[in-house]
């Protein structure tokens, strides 16, 4: 029997692959709620500020009041009622049809956008889930095809993970700016071999196995700190120390490449946390926080 999950699921429906039909549930992988977030505070009275939908020359107006519209023209637009944008719906609202497998690392990491856990729903197509599920493993291949989320048709990207399956959004070739743009401009240069030689050699020392928990938000935690410390102190402005910047430029590259072959790593770079300014120097503790989530992923 499958295991219930108790989330609701982002986007429900089916997936194809010819006559094969996998009722399926979509979860989104990535889980921003451990972020910190900030509010708009008015300074003087200390409460949240609210932000209204506003008509110029009419004021405020209720959200029943408000369609869509598309400009057309400077200032001119076609307005569209909800029942108008419902009417247009493609199969792929809720049907993911795989139309063509290919290797993962055909697929430009540019091109990955959104991941999403695919669950079977329910138990009568579970075993149909299985087998594409490992007939995917099996073959290296991802499968391709198009569907709807967020009111936008998407490709997506299908790949066995652990027991499930996940789904990635793909970015459309036009939706991204040409690399040329930026790279055309950049002045030929001669490689010098033994700089390259020195270069592989640090990329061979820093090369180990994928772990994303070894990667944690400095900035997040060092914010963390800092509410801390405001609490702490009661609302007393706190005191900043500028962190030392390291330069961009390389004095010495070969020099450079010398002296980072063989050293030692260290710990990743920690942003560093002020003190109130009438208080000595101390260590707070940060409030607990969930391992990184967010952007990092692991592939089956």
């Amino acid at each position: 029997m499958a295991e219930a999950v108790t989330a609701r699921p982002y986007w429900t429906g089916a997936i194809r692959l010819s006559l094969v039909v996998l009722p399926v549930r979509l979860y989104h992988a990535v889980d921003t709620r451990s972020e910190v977030h900030f509010h708009q505070i008015h300074k003087a009275s200390g409460k949240r500020v609210r932000h209204q939908n506003v008509v110029p020359g009419r004021g405020a107006v209720e959200r029943d009041e408000i369609v869509k519209g598309y400009e057309y023209a400077k200032d001119q637009y076609v307005l569209l009622e909800p029942e108008e944008l419902k009417a247009v719906r493609l199969e792929s609202a809720d049907n993911f049809s795989i139309v063509q497998f290919v290797d993962r690392n055909e697929i430009d990491a540019i091109y990955f956008d959104e991941p999403y856990f695919v669950v079977p729903d329910g138990d009568a197509g579970l075993d149909a889930f299985a087998v594409v599920r490992d007939a995917l493993r099996a073959e290296k291949k991802v499968g391709l095809g198009q569907i709807v989320l967020s009111g936008r048709e998407r490709i997506a990207a299908l790949q066995p993970c652990g027991k499930g399956m996940l789904l990635e959004t793909l970015r459309y070739a036009e939706d991204l700016k040409k690399a040329g743009k930026y790279f055309d401009g950049m002045k030929k240069v001669a490689v010098d071999k033994d700089q390259l030689g020195l270069a592989k050699k640090l990329i061979e020392q820093k090369a180990a196995p994928f772990d994303p928990e070894r990667f944690k938000d400095h900035y997040e935690n060092a914010l963390r700190e800092l509410i801390e410390r405001k609490l702490k102190s009661k609302g007393r402005r706190i005191r900043t120390e500028e962190p030392e910047r390291r330069g961009a430029e390389v004095i010495d590259l070969m020099e450079a490449l010398r002296q980072s072959v063989g050293r030692k790593s260290g710990a990743v770079g920690k942003a560093s946390a002020p003190e109130p300014a009438d208080a000595p120097a101390r260590k707070a503790a940060a409030p607990r926080r969930p391992a990184a989530r967010g952007k990092t992923r692991k592939r089956a």
